[in-house]
């Protein structure tokens, strides 16, 4: 009986923390195709951090290598939030775009 009760609490601890490490491994996923898209379409490397609540994506960060030439900063933002909602299919309580200098 006791074998019993500690196979079903294990087995409760292991699918809650499925949930959590596949938000994680599919945010890293999406992180990657942002960082992706926005090089192919500004010509210009870029690092993406997110942060998820309860499932809810909260913030975006995305910090490019160097401003764009070729583009302004409401076209770098339209791409930017155009990359984030497609490859995380939500729209984040905010979007953060910064540049090393």
């Amino acid at each position: 009986m006791m074998l019993r009760i500690l196979a079903a609490v294990l087995l409760a601890l292991t699918l809650a923390a499925c949930n959590p490490l596949e938000s994680l491994s599919d945010g890293l996923r999406n992180s990657e195709a942002v960082a992706t898209e926005l090089e192919q379409s500004l010509g210009v490397k870029s690092f993406v951090v997110f942060n998820i609540h309860n499932g809810t994506l909260t913030s975006v960060t995305v910090t490019f290598e160097s401003v764009p030439a070729h583009a302004t900063l409401p076209e770098i933002a339209a791409k930017t939030r155009s990359a984030v909602l497609k490859a995380f299919k939500q729209t984040p309580g905010s979007v953060l775009i910064s540049f090393k200098a």
